[in-house]
C-alpha cells in the first residue's frame, strides 16, 4: 500500500491540509511516547486514527488539540505551528476546533443546554436570547430537541455522546476532534453516534478527526485512516487500500491476531485453570 512508510518534508506543507504534522515527538518525562509522527489531514476529510491500548493515540490527539506540548517537530493547524505560537494565538484557535471527550465531560451541576452554551457564554459576546436560540439547535442537530433542561445524570450513555458532540458544535468549528465516540456504547447506540458523524460532515463539510480502536466505526466513517502502533505511524490509507495492506502490523491489528507473549500468557492461565479442575469434570486433569 502506498503511503505505509512516510516520508515528508515540513518546508512542503499540503495546502489543502486543514492539520499537518511534521516529525512529531512527544514525551512524558524521560519516556517518548510518539516517535516523529508525520501525515496531513485535508479539508473536509474525515481521518480516524487507529491503534491499540498504549500506541499514542490519545497522546496524538491531545497534542491536536494543545492538551499537550510536543517534544519536537512541529503541528499546523489551519496554516499556523501551534507549537510555536502564543497562548493568546492557541486560544483563538481553538475557538475553530471543537473537542468531543471520550467521556463526554459535561459539567454535572450544569443542566445539558448550560453545558452546549458554555462556549458560546466564554468566547462570544452574544446575547443570552441569541445563545438560547443557538443551543437548542445545536441540540436538535445532534437529536437533542427538548432536552436542554435535563441534568447530565438524567441522560443516558449515548444521549450524553450526543450532548458533548452539540458543546463541540457550539461555536460553529472548522474542525472536530473525537476521541473514542463510541467507547462503552452498546453496538446500536454505537451506530447512532457513527450516523451522526456521517451526517454532520454532509450537513456541514467539516473536518473530522477520530480517534478509536473500534474497527466497524473506523471503516463506516473514515475517509482516510492512520494505523499508530508504539509511537509510529504504521500505514495510512483509505478503508479498501487498509483492507488490502499486506503490512505484518496492519494484518495483526485488523485480524485482531493477539501477540505472541500475550497468547502464550493466555496458554499459560488455561493450562493453571485447567490443572486446577477437579479430576472428574470434564477437561479436569485433577492435582497431580
Amino acid at each position: 500500500m502506498a503511503n505505509e512508510e512516510l516520508e515528508m518534508d515540513r518546508d512542503n506543507l499540503d495546502s489543502e491540509a486543514m492539520v499537518s504534522l511534521r516529525d512529531l515527538h512527544v514525551s512524558y518525562g524521560d519516556r517518548e511516547i510518539l516517535h516523529g509522527i508525520s501525515f496531513d489531514v485535508k479539508r473536509g476529510e474525515t481521518m480516524v486514527i487507529l491503534g491499540g491500548s498504549g500506541s499514542g493515540k490519545s497522546t496524538l490527539l491531545r497534542t491536536l488539540v494543545g492538551l499537550e506540548q510536543a517534544s519536537s517537530g512541529e503541528v499546523w493547524i489551519r496554516g499556523k505551528n501551534i507549537a510555536a505560537i502564543s497562548q493568546d494565538e492557541m486560544d483563538e484557535i481553538r475557538k475553530h476546533i471543537g473537542m468531543s471527550f471520550q467521556g463526554s465531560a459535561l459539567f454535572g451541576s450544569m443542566t445539558v443546554g448550560d453545558n452546549v452554551a458554555l462556549p458560546l457564554r466564554e468566547h462570544t459576546k452574544l446575547e443570552d436570547s441569541t445563545i438560547e436560540i443557538m443551543l437548542r439547535l445545536k441540540l436538535e442537530q445532534v437529536g437533542l430537541a427538548g432536552f436542554e433542561y435535563y441534568m447530565p445524570s438524567q441522560l443516558s450513555g449515548g444521549m450524553m455522546k450526543r450532548a458533548a458532540v452539540a458543546r463541540a458544535m457550539a461555536m460553529d468549528p472548522e474542525i472536530l476532534f473525537f476521541d473514542e465516540p463510541s467507547a462503552g456504547l452498546d453496538p446500536i447506540i454505537a451506530a447512532g453516534i457513527d450516523q451522526l458523524i456521517l451526517e454532520l460532515k454532509k450537513a456541514f463539510r467539516m473536518t473530522i478527526v477520530v480517534v478509536t480502536h473500534e474497527l466497524a466505526s473506523a471503516f463506516l466513517i473514515a475517509d482516510r485512516m492512520v494505523l499508530i502502533d508504539k509511537g509510529n505511524v504504521v500505514a495510512i490509507g483509505t478503508a479498501e487500500e487498509m483492507r488490502k495492506s499486506t503490512q505484518p502490523r496492519v494484518r495483526q491489528f485488523l485480524d485482531r491476531v493477539a501477540e505472541p507473549e500475550v497468547a502464550r500468557e493466555l496458554d499459560y492461565l488455561q493450562m493453571l485453570t485447567e490443572d486446577r479442575r477437579p479430576a472428574n469434570m470434564p477437561g479436569g486433569k485433577g492435582r497431580a
